[in-house]
């Protein structure tokens, strides 16, 4: 679980489309929102911008608008809603991120959603539709919702396999935004902006980031994400050679296999001559 001061840095984030606003509009109405994109395509920035935008004040000790939870197949009930602990010759109640935010009235981000386990996604039901609650049976407690709280989640549909989809009755609770990965020169803009690289040739490696996605139809499991072109450009503007930045960054973090790394190397090298 992580939360962000009230008084850091502004988060970077380029809009791509009108998700600013669609999120802005759904935060009004108190409507759960459905990130829905590839790995490294801004997800989390977005959201992390949104929430210091929306930003009021601190609230009762947790600093920011923002409590982010990275899902994993192990995730239970008691890892988001809380669980009791023996403190001393006490046993006390501690409450878990989802109920910290639902008290609090942050929103709180439910990263990659579906690695969660199903029974715990089932939990997230009632604070979706009018109701706006939370049950805690083992304190028999029904939790109702500050009124600022909001609920987001996210996915990868193109990664995940059929068993870990996201199931309709859950999707159907959410306003949905689509993300992908931004425009050449929109992307450009953003690594150079994360990188401290010229813009041209933040320009290449977003060129290259095209190119590398097109190879997804010769059997690449996934594209490159943003994230990866960045840390290539990191690790250029700190005077690795860009060839290498790429191969390290790029095309040996994708894919183990040889023939994908060999087309992918023959992509950086026509563009890094």
């Amino acid at each position: 679980m992580s939360s962000h001061p009230p008084h850091a840095a502004a988060p970077y984030y380029l809009p791509i489309g009108d998700e600013v606003e669609i999120f802005r509009a759904a935060y009004d109405c108190r409507l759960p929102v459905l990130l829905k994109g590839p790995t490294g395509c801004g997800k989390t920035r977005f959201v992390e911008y949104m929430a210091y935008s929306l930003m009021k004040e601190e609230k009762d000790g947790i600093p920011g608008n923002l409590i982010t939870v990275a899902c994993h197949e192990d995730l239970t009930g008691s890892d988001l809603v809380g669980r009791y602990l023996i403190k001393g010759d006490e046993t006390v109640w501690i409450d878990g991120p989802l109920t910290q935010a639902v008290r609090l009235g942050t929103i709180c981000y439910l990263d990659e959603i579906v690695e969660a386990r199903k029974d715990t996604i089932v939990l997230i039901h009632p604070l979706t539709d009018h109701r706006r609650i939370l049950p805690i049976d083992k304190k028999g407690e029904i939790l109702e919702a500050h009124p600022d709280f909001l609920l987001v989640i996210s996915y990868n549909p193109g990664y995940q396999s059929i068993l870990k989809d996201l199931k309709h009755s859950t999707r159907q609770r959410f306003v949905t935004i689509d993300f992908t990965y931004p425009p050449r020169d929109k992307e450009a803009e953003v690594i150079a902006h994360e990188s401290g690289l010229e813009f041209e040739t933040a320009l290449d490696l977003a060129r290259l980031g095209e190119k590398v996605r097109h190879l997804k139809a010769s059997g690449l499991e996934e594209g490159v994400s943003t994230r990866l072109l960045i840390y290539a450009g990191q690790l250029m503007q700190r005077g690795v050679p860009p060839r290498r930045a790429c191969t390290v960054a790029v095309s040996r973090s994708l894919t183990d296999d040889v023939e994908s790394q060999r087309a992918i190397e023959e992509v950086i090298n026509a563009i890094f001559p």
